[in-house]
């Protein structure tokens, strides 16, 4: 789909699609964005209503320079969510496809987008490096995720998180583990500190413990390193899990409110939380396990549900950034719009081309489908 300019030639067209995901209210271009990129010369089509779960009526993006209409078949299309199998099928053969598609585990939707003539880039696959931060979609929704189960807890703890002196006492503050400390752990760790509670911070990567006490909260030390590549935590042995296990279960008791954050790439989510450690923990007290869609940190986690066990609140709620859409989606803009700047140029007649060059690390690693042979790709 391009749209033809005056002077015979035609406009990259960039469609922006409306999320059909159950509870899914973000939306992939938040007018700001889109306007920028109008304004270079870019036609954006935006599915009607793509904006009204993040509170975006379509005469936003009108005002934006955007058009309302059918975004399936342009140049490039943007989304949030992975595309279902009949999303798929409506994208147009050559054209560029860039979100969230788990390329880990939804092996079957990488092939089905390839068989398609599609070329898509996975913002789960964009390396971890310092000039690819602007486009890592998983930090900037990992913020969101840390500070909303933060609140979380907060609402279902039956105790204040910070010291209040009252005439009729002073109250202690909560005191908050949170066990995995990436971008969502430490944004976790910032906001009940920010709230008043005592915090402490856990990771198998050692190297964190400094930034744990930057946002204020103390290291908790169990003696075990697992330091993976990509910023991540490899996976433990057998005899470092029943390390981790007795040692962290003799922690959890003494804490009103665990946050887990907890997750190894194409695996099951470690279980940190045992059943065990729940009981032992105060009645009334809250676990929030931010890795219930892949199992769960907590062994006693209902992946998407809030229940009771032992008289403690496990909470695993699931997408929570999709529950605060307008800065999740205007973050993740920002994402999706530094990765087209590594994609889209200028031509030597003003028009905008794809032109992606495929010795760039962040193209060459988070390219999942329809890669030329030449790109190194590292799904």
């Amino acid at each position: 789909m391009a749209q033809a300019l005056s002077d015979g030639a035609s406009r990259l067209t960039l469609g922006v699609v409306r999320e059909t995901g159950h509870d899914e209210r973000r939306v992939a271009l938040v007018p700001k964005i889109a306007s920028i990129w109008t304004a270079k010369g870019l036609n954006v089509v935006v599915e009607p209503g793509a904006g009204l779960g993040s509170l975006i009526p379509d005469a936003l993006y009108t005002e934006a320079g955007a058009e309302i209409g059918d975004p399936w078949s342009a140049d490039v299309v943007v989304k949030v969510a992975p595309p279902t199998p009949e999303e798929i099928a409506k994208l147009r053969s050559g054209s560029t496809f860039i979100g969230f598609l788990a390329p880990r585990t939804a092996t079957e939707n990488i092939a089905k987008l390839d068989a398609q003539g599609v070329r898509a880039y996975a913002i789960e696959a964009i390396p971890r490096i310092s000039r690819a931060q602007v486009m890592d979609g998983l930090s900037s929704q990992a913020n969101v995720s840390g500070y909303k189960a933060v609140l979380l807890g907060a609402s279902l703890l039956t105790r204040f998180y910070p010291m209040l002196t009252t005439a009729a006492g002073t109250v202690k503050p909560a005191t908050v583990l949170v066990l995995g400390v990436g971008v969502a752990g430490l944004q976790a760790l910032a906001t009940a500190k920010r709230l008043g509670a005592r915090t402490t911070g856990y990771d198998v990567r050692p190297e964190v413990a400094d930034q744990v006490r930057s946002v204020g909260a103390q290291w908790l030390d169990l003696g075990i390193e697992a330091a993976g590549e990509g910023g991540y935590a490899r996976e433990l042995t057998d005899a470092e899990k029943a390390q981790q296990q007795q040692a962290l279960e003799d922690a959890i008791k003494g804490f009103d409110v665990v946050i887990t954050t907890a997750l190894v790439p194409g695996r099951p989510a470690p279980r940190l939380v045992t059943a065990a450690a729940v009981e032992g923990m105060r009645p009334g007290s809250v676990v929030v396990d931010l890795a219930g869609e892949t199992g769960g940190n907590c062994e006693l986690t209902e992946p998407g549900q809030t229940v009771v066990k032992h008289e403690v609140t496990i909470a695993s709620p699931l997408n929570l950034p999709a529950t605060m859409p307008e800065h999740a989606s205007e973050l993740y803009s920002r994402n999706i719009s530094a990765l087209l700047e590594l994609l889209v140029k200028k031509s030597e007649d003003g028009a905008l081309r794809l032109d992606p060059d495929f010795s760039d690390e962040v193209l060459a690693k988070s390219i999942v489908a329809g890669a030329p042979a030449a790109a190194s790709i590292s799904a």
